[in-house]
């Protein structure tokens, strides 16, 4: 493992790799109020959306199943609502805070749907990327569409979500880590890998989830 990431806790801490400096980030977003548009068709939403500029979005990426949906409910709410269902397109949820409004925009992760993703990059604030920790086989498919993701754009912001920690067999973030090489995807760009769970429906979002709410929410206030 690269000697710029150490690891404080497996559960709940967001690891920032930059400039070869290691911090452990902590932001204070408190939640006003929260909003859930329906799904769209992503061949309706790249339509719709040509030409218009999205400089204030956060694209939530990552192959299906791997909890992109759920976490974007719990993080609305503050308290978990699963989705069992894989998102067939486009899901916008907005959370507005006192500080700002974060604009979420989650596409399927399908392989039908990930030549979509892309398009949709060169617009936003940053890339929440979601994984799987239980789904070992697919981590290395995982690893190889974050990278060709973001090989043309070395400043873009990444948090790196890696979900189901709860699961029997998921492995832990210093194991994501070296799964999805982060090491070589580079300095020059903001670099977050923190392991989350979405526990029982209607429970209060985990302590793992609100340090990500509160990481993402401190980026977006750098950023814009």
């Amino acid at each position: 493992m690269d000697s710029r990431l150490r690891v404080a806790a497996l559960w709940g801490t967001a690891l920032a790799v930059a400039g070869g400096t290691v911090a452990v980030v902590r932001a204070w977003v408190r939640r006003r109020s929260a909003v859930s548009l329906p799904a769209r068709s992503a061949a309706a939403a790249v339509a719709a959306d040509q030409g218009k500029g999205h400089g204030k979005q956060i694209l939530v990426l990552g192959l299906d199943g791997a909890g992109k949906t759920s976490i974007l409910h719990s993080l609305a709410t503050n308290h978990v609502k699963r989705s069992m269902a894989p998102t067939e397109g486009i899901n916008a949820i907005c959370i507005n805070t006192e500080e700002s409004q974060m604009e979420f925009l989650e596409i399927g992760g399908s392989e039908s749907l990930r030549s979509y993703w892309k398009m949709y990059l060169p617009k936003v604030l940053l890339l929440v990327y979601v994984v799987d920790s239980a789904d070992h086989a697919r981590l290395p498919v995982a690893k190889q569409l974050l990278h060709q993701l973001i090989q043309n754009n070395s400043t873009l912001p990444v948090v790196v979500l890696a979900n189901k920690q709860d699961l029997e067999g998921a492995y832990c973030i210093t194991d994501i880590h070296d799964a999805l090489a982060l090491s070589d995807i580079g300095d020059e760009r903001k670099m977050f890998l923190i392991g989350t769970h979405v526990a029982e429906d209607g429970s209060e979002i985990s302590s793992s989830m609100q340090d990500a709410k509160e990481l993402i929410g401190q980026l977006v206030l750098e950023t814009q």
